[in-house]
């Protein structure tokens, strides 16, 4: 899908710009035209001979290419050749003077200009991607239509942990792939309704049952989703996760009766349900009014079963929706994992497996396997969850194309 695009990548000030090195040479190597464009605060870092070097073409700085002849760089005809500008990595400074219309360099006088698509990688320490300055610029480049690739969670230059290293090269080429991808008709428009993360199911006021889930599955399913061109209505348990730029509706929910009574009201108005919710089996019978006191040996603890959502909603499922269940298992896991699809009537089931190492509840990778009621549709490695999500949503588009013929 790259091969014989133009893109046009911007380098800013960051330590992070020795990674668009590596993105230039696989741009180049996917058999994309690439044009380098640096601030000066980026040739600190890395130098303009390194991406001339691998772009096989010069880097280009300022506007004034010869100052002895006035010949100049012209900033609207590099807005009109690319098809995308990609600026990776995106320092706070510059994202700042993006949303702002700041234009005192080439490469915001480009953006300015230009009338071809654009994305941002974020790069930056910890306090810097959270400050409220920062979250308020990216949210106002998404409304200007700004494509923004989400920073990751990791060590940070400063020797914090946490958001801010910009998303690696290859996860920036396989949205930029993405993008380009022809938008299955199936998806695009289509209304989504992605549950995503735990459910926690009171014991005390300060106590509860719950699971693991991280919700990071769900929320890479839902910006996949997204950018396929869905409309997208996120359910989400309990978890420290962003939303994802771009939803339709964003509910919380803290109990699977809470999940189950969104569910209802939400399902009938979409045409595809992916239920990647961990929701918890069981809840206390009484829930205690005051924090239980630590006494005795042994707590006496009685359990009923939560309501059984996707069983619920299989039975309201109409003709024409299309559900997507999730499974994790850990004895018998094709078994049960097809047992369960044909009960709670899904399209496609994924399964996961605890055995797996890197995968499952916390992890940003996974490695899943996906049926239909017949067979085997896709097995994968493991992956980070964002290319897992993209996985699962092609197997979604490709079932509904063959459905629909």
């Amino acid at each position: 899908m790259i091969q014989g695009k133009k893109i046009l990548v911007g380098v800013c000030g960051s330590i992070a710009a020795y990674k668009t090195a590596m993105l230039v040479r696989l741009l180049v190597k996917s058999g994309a035209d690439v044009q380098v464009v640096m601030t000066d605060a980026a040739t600190q870092f890395v130098g303009p001979l390194t991406f001339s070097t691998l772009a096989k073409r010069p880097v280009i700085r300022a506007f004034v290419k010869d100052q002895h002849q006035g010949t100049w760089e012209n900033h609207v005809e590099w807005g009109l050749w690319a098809d995308l500008f990609v600026i990776a990595p995106a320092s706070a400074h510059t994202i700042s003077k993006l949303a702002q219309g700041a234009c005192d360099n080439l490469l915001t006088a480009i953006y300015l200009s230009a009338r071809c698509p654009v994305m941002i990688a974020p790069a930056m320490d910890l306090d810097m991607y959270r400050h409220p300055s920062t979250k308020q610029n990216l949210h106002t480049l998404v409304d200007h239509g700004v494509h923004v690739i989400d920073s990751e969670y990791g060590e940070l230059a400063s020797g914090l942990i946490g958001e801010g290293r910009m998303s690696e090269p290859e996860q920036i080429l396989s949205k930029m792939e993405a993008f380009f991808s022809p938008k299955d008709g199936s998806i695009l428009n289509a209304n989504v309704l992605i549950t995503a993360g735990p459910t926690y199911e009171a014991i005390d006021p300060v106590r509860y049952i719950g699971n693991h889930s991280s919700g990071k599955m769900g929320f890479a399913i839902a910006k996949a989703c997204i950018e396929l061109g869905a409309k997208v209505t996120l359910v989400a348990g309990p978890t420290s996760l962003q939303p994802p730029d771009g939803l339709a509706a964003y509910h919380r929910i803290t109990t699977a009766q809470e999940l189950l009574e969104v569910c209802l009201e939400q399902f009938p108005k979409n045409n595809i349900a992916i239920l990647a919710a961990a929701v918890a089996d069981y809840r206390p019978a009484t829930v205690a009014t005051e924090k239980i006191k630590k006494k005795d040996q042994i707590l006496p603890l009685e359990l009923v079963k939560t309501p059984d959502i996707a069983l619920e909603l299989g039975k309201i499922k109409s003709e024409g929706q299309f559900t997507v269940g999730f499974a994790l298992e850990t004895e018998q896991e094709e078994a049960n994992a097809m047992k369960k699809l044909k009960s709670k009537n899904f399209d496609l089931i994924v399964l996961n497996s605890l055995k797996n190492e890197g995968a499952g509840f916390g992890f940003d990778t996974n490695k899943v396997s996906i049926f239909d009621e017949r067979q085997l549709v896709k097995q994968t490695e493991l992956k980070l969850k964002d290319e897992i999500a993209a996985i699962i949503m092609q197997c979604v588009s490709e079932k509904l194309a063959c459905e629909s013929v």
